[in-house]
């Protein structure tokens, strides 16, 4: 059965990510379609450079083609936000992206979106789970699902193959300083990590005329034998370009570019909660916009303290950008991320953009006239400075009961060496302590792992939590 998670549903190429599989969840999708009476608008599809991901949409377009559902097909790799923009301008009440993000080369998967270009949340996954049931039962039935021949479907007008890259590209010129960038005169670094950002960078960078030279760029389904995400591991060769080449900054983002990594000036790796921080810091007193930010459980609470500097305030909303979106919808916030690299701002998509992302920070360059590394110790110089240790860990399925039974039924706790202010349990465990910190140790929505974050003043004081909680569930790393 098919089931999502925080970021859709991602499953292991051959296993449960198959030609089968997905023509169901296809049929799933034209029933709830065909339910609500939105059929006739039909519905936009995009895919990444990971294997089987184009073949993927020529399998799903056979099943809407055969349900008579026109199919919107942009038909070249393409990233995530781009669909999610496109779904939103041109009012479409779904769309589908063929991508499993970050996670490992033998993955692959499928996120959906609703109106407005919004993450389907757990309402709408719920949905799609019980026409899924609906298909698998037809099938116990002897029912198979139906397809028309993609070149048929194509030349019926049920499948439009179309590229919309400069529509949403204009959209992200439009809202960056681009004069100011213009006039900085930068040196900017890019690594696509071999996914499908470079085009759209390379076009924007270029109209701000700023330097640009690329690594990775070319298509490789097993992204150089690395996990497509961004962290200080994965972006060794990026760093060494910046240095080399004293570049002013890279960039880097995920496989289908909805995630952002960033290399400073001095070659340091940010992490993603000081991206999330610069950029809410550079919204409220460089740009002077007003409003609260939202981040997710596991996200840094240095954003706290910049949002009570200013007179606003910091939500916090469980793992999964579905729910950053909705909050930053409900409370007008105006801009929302997670510490695994994924943020958005209010005003251009409702949900993550990594493209973005990145020229919003190469404008917070030009308009402050400043380093990036001296924006960033000027906010430490203000606010103080926040350490954060991140471990994951493996299991079988009889340790993931276990510690799942410990944690949340059970609600057992090691012993803390320091003051705790509160537990919440909305989202895995998380610990609250008064001396500002913090520690949550949650099972991953996409992969099979259980994650501990903590938060202190200092980074042996996080390491030596984490500690504390792995021996205490009986963990190896």
């Amino acid at each position: 059965m098919i089931r999502f998670g925080t970021g859709g549903w991602r499953a292991v190429i051959g296993d449960e990510f198959t030609r089968e599989n997905i023509q169901k969840l296809a049929k799933a999708m034209a029933k709830k379609m065909k339910a609500e009476g939105v059929a006739e608008k039909g519905i936009v599809i995009g895919y990444d450079r990971r294997f089987l991901s184009k073949e993927t949409v020529y399998w799903t377009c056979e099943v809407m083609a055969a349900e008579g559902i026109r199919t919107w097909f942009i038909n070249r790799s393409s990233p995530t936000p781009l669909i999610m923009f496109y779904v939103m301008k041109h009012e479409f009440p779904y769309g589908m992206m063929v991508t499993a993000s970050h996670n490992p080369s033998i993955y692959n998967g499928i996120k959906v979106f609703t109106a407005g270009g919004r993450d389907a949340n757990e309402e709408q996954t719920r949905d799609i789970e019980r026409y899924l049931m609906q298909v698998e039962e037809e099938a116990e039935q002897g029912t198979v699902v139906e397809r028309m021949a993609y070149e048929e479907a194509l030349q019926k007008g049920l499948v439009i193959e179309f590229n919309p890259l400069n529509e949403y590209i204009d959209n992200i010129i439009s809202r960056i300083d681009m004069e100011a960038i213009r006039k900085a005169n930068l040196f900017v670094a890019v690594d696509p990590m071999y996914g499908v950002s470079l085009t759209s960078l390379k076009t924007i960078l270029a109209i701000a005329r700023c330097d640009m030279e690329a690594i990775h760029g070319e298509h490789d389904t097993l992204f150089g034998r690395r996990m497509p995400a961004p962290s200080a591991n994965t972006l060794r060769d990026l760093t060494t370009y910046v240095v080399e080449h004293n570049c002013d900054l890279g960039i880097a983002t995920d496989g289908d570019a909805d995630r952002l990594g960033v290399i400073d000036d001095n070659g340091k790796f940010l992490h993603p909660n000081d991206i999330l921080v610069l950029l809410y810091y550079y919204l409220v007193r460089y740009k002077g916009w007003k409003g609260p930010v939202v981040r997710n459980i596991a996200t840094t609470h240095m954003l706290d303290k910049v949002a009570e500097a200013f007179g606003e305030t910091c939500y916090e909303v469980p793992v999964g950008f579905k729910h950053i979106s909705s909050k930053m919808q409900e409370t007008k916030a105006i801009i929302g991320g997670e510490s695994s690299g994924g943020l958005t701002v209010e005003g251009h998509i409702n949900g993550k953009d990594g493209i973005y992302a990145a020229m919003l920070l190469v404008e917070m360059i030009a308009v402050t006239g400043k380093k990036l590394s001296d924006i960033m110790q000027d906010i430490y110089d203000e606010f103080g400075v926040l350490k954060m240790e991140e471990r994951d860990y493996r299991f079988q399925q009889e340790e993931k009961e276990r510690i799942h039974h410990m944690l949340m039924v059970e609600q057992k706790l090691p012993e803390i060496p320091y003051e705790v202010e509160r537990v919440s349990y909305m989202d895995g465990c998380k610990v609250y302590l008064k001396n500002g910190g913090w520690i949550i140790a949650r099972f991953s929505g996409t992969e099979p792992l259980l994650r501990i974050f903590c938060e202190m003043p200092d980074q042996k004081s996080a390491a030596g939590l984490c500690e504390i909680f792995e021996d205490f569930l009986g963990l190896q790393k």
